[in-house]
């Protein structure tokens, strides 16, 4: 009985060294989501600046190109005045030149000729004092345009690099992206990665010469939707990212009453993945569905392997 209670005491003795453990378990697990939750709202942040930033670049240079455009519009009003201007110019030298003439040939004016000729001069003054301001005021314009032009291309630059940062971190989710879903995947018959793609081979999701989705591609599908649907929550909603689904036939002929040819076919397959993507909740504006028959083979022989390499539906993450 002795031996009972020491055996007894000794379970209870050990209970407060697991609940320490738990303890210490649970904390550290409270830490590290406490940790993720503020690297995602400090990424949000982050995103969000770089977009108002992304905005009031375009607002700017909209703005400036279309005070361009006025100042194009004026600089191509002085410089029809300056044409008017040198046209009447040369038309009152040629009629003050003329008057001249006829005074050497005279040697003497009458009142009026005097006037006239007096008339002139001042007129020519005039323009050419009208001339000079109107070829001052567009030389500033043409500095404006200038200092206008390289402003734009400041902010083309900028817009440039906005950009740049926003395909980097396209390309960043993408990588996460294939990480994520690789790993989902792995030693999966019938499935492997090529490039920047997934690739199913069409025995793995569709009967043959059919584009209904077995219930082993369903099982494939889902796993994917499941995978594709937790990692699309952490892309930043206004990344325009897309998932685009091919569907690619091999060079045999279809010999299915259903479809017409195998570009039916390869676009019907690519069309029942996108459906029931979306009946998995993945957001239908995400998708793209596009069918390509046998055009664009992954392998170019005749044989049932080559065949069968080709018939198959990629996946790739891209933007729209």
């Amino acid at each position: 009985m002795a031996r009972r209670r020491r055996n007894h005491g000794s379970g209870l003795d050990a209970w407060p060294g697991y609940v320490d453990a738990l303890s210490t378990l649970l904390m550290v697990i409270t830490f590290v989501l406490l940790v993720f939750v503020l690297a995602q709202a400090f990424l949000s942040v982050a995103l969000s600046k770089r977009q108002q930033v992304l905005e009031q670049l375009n607002h700017q240079m909209a703005e400036l190109s279309q005070m361009l455009g006025l100042e194009q519009a004026k600089n191509k009003s002085l410089e029809l005045r300056v044409a008017t201007l040198g046209t009447t110019l040369g038309t009152l030298t040629s009629e003050r030149d003329t008057l001249r003439g006829q005074l050497d040939s005279a040697q003497k004016l009458t009142t009026d000729q005097a006037a006239q000729v007096a008339t002139l001069d001042q007129q020519l003054d005039q323009l050419r004092a009208q001339m000079t301001a109107i070829a001052q005021a567009l030389d500033i314009s043409q500095k404006t345009l200038a200092d206008r032009d390289a402003k734009i291309a400041d902010l083309g630059n900028k817009l440039n690099i906005a950009l740049a940062d926003r395909v980097n971190e396209l390309k960043r989710y993408r990588s996460e992206f294939f990480g994520k879903l690789s790993e989902v995947l792995k030693n999966r018959p019938g499935i492997r990665v090529v490039g920047d793609r997934f690739v199913f081979q069409s025995e793995v999701l569709f009967p043959p010469g059919s584009a209904e989705l077995s219930p082993q591609g369903t099982v494939e599908l889902d796993k994917f939707a499941t995978a594709l649907r937790d990692i699309s929550k952490e892309i930043p909603a206004d990344l325009p990212w897309i998932l685009r689904v091919d569907g690619h036939a091999d060079h045999d002929p279809i010999s299915s009453t259903r479809f017409a040819s195998n570009w039916e076919l390869s676009a019907a397959r690519a069309i029942s993945v996108v459906k029931l993507l979306i009946a998995r909740g993945i957001p239908a504006n995400r998708l793209a569905a596009t069918g390509f028959a046998d055009t664009q083979p992954l392998d170019a022989g005749h044989t049932a392997e080559a065949y069968a390499k080709n018939r198959r539906i990629e996946m790739r993450l891209t933007d729209r």
